[in-house]
């Protein structure tokens, strides 16, 4: 992975770890045991789903350069929905808080989607590569004659 992708991943994960360190801490307290395992859940399920999401965009973007847009919100898209699906599977689930659950997704999904803007605003990113400054050797020194 090139160090910028390497860069933006680690300024969009942390933010959104931390959040869901505070989310686990709150549910806890409002919710019990019960609570901060579902806000746990709901942290990593976000972390994993939009972590996949930029190692497969990265991918793309190397393989296909031409489908990078389309392939980009093709995935955020494919990633909301999937977290919907999740939401939709665990709602009638005793193993954990389900509202826990579903706020954390909310939630660490907006500071992921911050974090990742922010992260391309700062990014030094070329949009075009230089080219190398060496002068071109003809085939042949001297005068045609």
């Amino acid at each position: 992975m090139p160090d910028n992708d390497v860069r933006m991943l680690l300024h969009t994960a942390v933010p959104t770890a931390a959040v869901g360190v505070i989310a686990v801490v709150v549910s806890a307290v409002l919710a019990g045991g019960k609570g901060a395992i579902g806000a746990a859940f709901g942290a990593l399920l976000v972390m994993l789903f939009m972590g996949l999401g930029v190692v497969v965009l990265q991918r793309t973007a190397r393989s296909l350069p031409q489908l990078f847009q389309i392939m980009g919100l093709l995935l955020y898209t494919t990633q909301v929905l999937l977290l919907a699906v999740f939401l939709a599977v665990f709602k009638n689930t005793t193993l954990f808080n389900v509202q826990a659950f579903g706020l954390t997704l909310l939630v660490t999904t907006l500071i992921w989607v911050a974090a990742q803007a922010r992260a391309h605003m700062k990014a030094k990113v070329l949009y075009v590569q230089p080219e190398s400054h060496e002068p071109e050797k003809s085939e042949r020194a001297g005068s045609a004659v």
